[in-house]
């Protein structure tokens, strides 16, 4: 087959699977790791040494291990304890981890960043922690931790092809059925790229507005 000819007839299953597999990869694992990264943030604020000392474990095996080896682990690990996951939910909670793991410590840093005062003035009108962390801090600190967070998005949309390592079928994979039986993995690889780009050069004008956007209209 004409090499033309293939670019132009897997293009949109290219893309289907990108709309189909990757983004939703991406927009359920870094929501999960939201959740989990504040959880594990507050834990290391907490003035409790336990969950202080769980916080840091986390985050220190997490960000000292490759998120290949807890695809690996998750998936082909796992079924040897008698847990054994589909390839999908797999790669969500191992990816959910690894974004826990570094956006806590962006969120642990946002939280800081907020003054101080901010914490006594909310004390002085009868706030308690909760009420002052949910209505004062975290609204400023989501400001400060915008670009980082964005750039941890970013990257997620390109550490999702690693799950088809662990046969998820998002755009990596799809490339890579299609190029099997006419071996042209140039091809498909160059294709599969240029629609990478494209996403993350989407979401890179998305995080730019978004920063123009909170610098506007939300004040520290």
């Amino acid at each position: 087959m004409d090499r033309w000819q293939l670019a132009l007839d897997s293009w949109w299953p290219l893309v289907w699977s990108a709309i189909t597999g990757t983004i939703p990869l991406t927009l359920l694992s870094f929501a999960l790791g939201l959740v989990l990264a504040l959880l594990v943030a507050l834990a290391r604020l907490s003035s409790n040494k336990a969950l202080n000392l769980i916080g840091q474990f986390y985050v220190s095996v997490i960000r000292g291990t490759p998120l290949l080896v807890q695809l690996f682990i998750i998936f082909y690990a796992l079924p040897f304890l008698g847990v054994t996951l589909p390839p999908f939910p797999s790669a969500v909670i191992a990816f959910s981890a690894n974004v826990g793991g570094y956006a806590a410590e962006t969120i642990r840093g946002a939280i800081l960043a907020v003054p101080r005062g901010q914490w006594e003035a909310a004390a002085t009108v009868g706030l308690d922690y909760w009420l002052t962390l949910r209505r004062v801090v975290l609204p400023q600190a989501f400001r400060i931790a915008v670009p980082p967070l964005s750039n941890t998005f970013i990257s997620l949309v390109k550490d999702t092809s690693l799950a088809s390592i662990v046969m998820v079928t998002e755009l990596l994979r799809r490339a890579q059925i299609i190029a099997t039986p006419t071996y042209d993995f140039l091809t498909m690889y160059t294709e599969a790229a240029v629609i990478y780009w494209i996403i993350c050069s989407v979401l890179s004008f998305a995080q730019k507005r978004m920063e123009v956007y909170f610098s506007k209209y939300v004040t520290v």
